[in-house]
């Protein structure tokens, strides 16, 4: 019996690129997040429910506080361009992005981090990419506030004043904290890490 011959994504001819490969990914994997930071490929499957609700949960306050309007708006998966590497861009969670964020594209569905005010992960299996990956990308980018819900260790950081490959300010906060944002994402906004992280958890934990 001959071999089956095995499908190249790839023509022989073609250069390929880290953006070519994310691309192939997605295409092959839908639901997959594919960031490259680094000059480094991370792949994410799909989030689980809990993860998506945690999200709606988060939006809410933001929403609440009129941070979707004329001059900002909240957006979930919204590519972020990096300058840390030629073909670097990440794909935060939850994002307040100026309101003329799209006069501002890069390429390959990036837009420039000068729109970026916040920039949210809700963490998956892969959480040390968002507590230390992304800590670096994001604070080269000059992200203003990053925050990460920890869903592994049942926390809630907040970063900020990026300086450098960090931030300078990183604030840990447990459930039973009310955690007030900086007012310079453009509004006064107001997290509850326990209820923010009770609607991260599964079922069964």
């Amino acid at each position: 019996m001959s071999a089956a011959s095995v499908e190249q994504p790839f023509e022989d001819d073609q250069p390929v690129t880290l953006t070519a490969i994310a691309d192939e990914i997605m295409e092959r994997h839908p639901g997959y997040r594919v960031e490259i930071i680094g000059g480094n490929l991370l792949v994410t499957p799909a989030p689980d429910f809990p993860h998506a609700r945690a999200l709606t949960t988060l939006m809410l306050p933001f929403v609440t506080a009129g941070l979707h309007g004329a001059d900002t708006e909240v957006v979930q998966g919204i590519g972020l361009w990096l300058p840390t590497d030629t073909e670097d861009y990440a794909i935060p969670d939850l994002a307040v992005v100026d309101a003329d964020i799209e006069d501002h594209l890069v390429e390959n569905n990036a837009y420039d981090p000068v729109c970026f005010r916040l920039v949210l992960e809700v963490t998956s299996g892969n959480w040390k990419n968002d507590l230390r990956t992304k800590v670096a990308a994001y604070a080269e980018a000059k992200i203003p506030v990053y925050v990460v819900i920890d869903r592994r260790h049942q926390r809630l950081h907040v970063l900020t004043d990026p300086a450098g490959d960090t931030y300078e300010n990183h604030r840990v906060h447990a459930p039973g904290e009310i955690v007030a944002l900086p007012d310079t994402i453009g509004a006064k906004v107001s997290l509850d890490v326990g209820q923010i992280l009770r609607a991260g958890q599964k079922k069964d934990d």
